[in-house]
């Protein structure tokens, strides 16, 4: 019989690549997730990593053994939901993941609602950036979380989530008045408050303007919206923001609509979609962003 524990390890191994990021995901040290991995192929009779020097890979009855292992997973996921279901009520602890914005806009709503709701369930928000997300789930940090990507700049989907459209929303160019700047192409000139180089929404940035025409020029740069509106109300540049964001700007920001849209999805574990907390987060959450 396969340990499930061991199993999940060497699924982690399979999406991390390495020991010690499995050891720091799980919160074990490397050798004993070395020892562990060991004890599944004993478990196993055959083996499935090879090893050079401080190097592993998975042998081909290693990723056969990943493919099955996420199915196992993933059918664990669905009996824990299916047990939850005939429970009476809502309880224990539901670890919400989400973005600086929807924390300020939608989270707040959702949880006075779900609290009400559903009293014992203790409701519990984590802010991060959405591109830590899915390794969180996965790893069992939190049991829902708030994923996005734009539509000129798709992001592969993990293979070990389920996701959910939440919304999709306008970016606008945010232009400092009296700026005359009517377009993005006019931009071009402007100095630019862009995000912090690798993250999505620098990218995003980049991605735009090349569209248009130009290379944008970075004055300042800033993660947090809220910021970022701040220094074009300044009249330090201009820059790019979502709806959400951008529902109640400064004064002296001006918003120029743009055909680019973010789109939102609410993730969880495979095989999660029928659990009653997952199913009342996500009804809620819903009903928050139509609102």
């Amino acid at each position: 019989m396969l340990d499930l524990r061991r199993l999940r390890l060497l699924c982690d191994l399979s999406r991390l690549k390495t020991i010690a990021a499995v050891a720091e995901a799980n919160t074990y040290t490397p050798s004993a997730v070395s020892q562990q991995l060991s004890a599944l192929e004993r478990e196993a009779g055959v083996p499935l990593l090879e090893r050079t020097g401080r190097s592993v890979r998975l042998t081909a009855a290693g990723r056969v053994l990943v493919e099955q292992g996420e199915a196992v997973l993933a059918a664990m996921e669905r009996t824990a939901a299916a047990l939850a279901a005939v429970s009476a009520g809502l309880s224990g602890p539901l670890r919400i993941g989400a973005f600086p914005t929807a924390v300020r806009t939608l989270i707040p709503w959702t949880l006075v609602v779900l609290g009400r709701q559903h009293p014992a369930l203790e409701l519990m928000v984590t802010e991060l950036d959405p591109v830590a997300v899915p390794a969180a789930v996965r790893e069992r940090r939190l049991d829902v979380g708030l994923v996005h990507d734009y539509d000129v700049v798709p992001v592969k989907p993990d293979a070990g989530l389920e996701t959910v459209s939440l919304m999709e929303e306008t970016v606008f160019l945010a232009v400092p008045e009296p700026d005359p700047i009517g377009r993005l192409a006019e931009a071009s000139e402007a100095p630019w408050i862009m995000a912090t180089p690798g993250t999505l929404c620098h990218t995003v940035i980049t991605h735009v303007c090349r569209a248009a025409g130009f290379k944008p020029r970075a004055r300042h740069h800033a993660d947090d919206f809220e910021t970022v509106l701040a220094l074009v109300a300044a009249g330090q540049g201009v820059s790019l923001v979502p709806e959400l964001a951008a529902a109640k700007p400064p004064p002296g920001v001006r918003l120029i609509e743009l055909p680019t849209r973010r789109r939102t999805r609410i993730a969880y574990r495979q095989g999660a979609s029928g659990h009653p907390a997952i199913t009342a987060f996500v009804s809620v959450i819903r009903d928050a962003a139509g609102r």
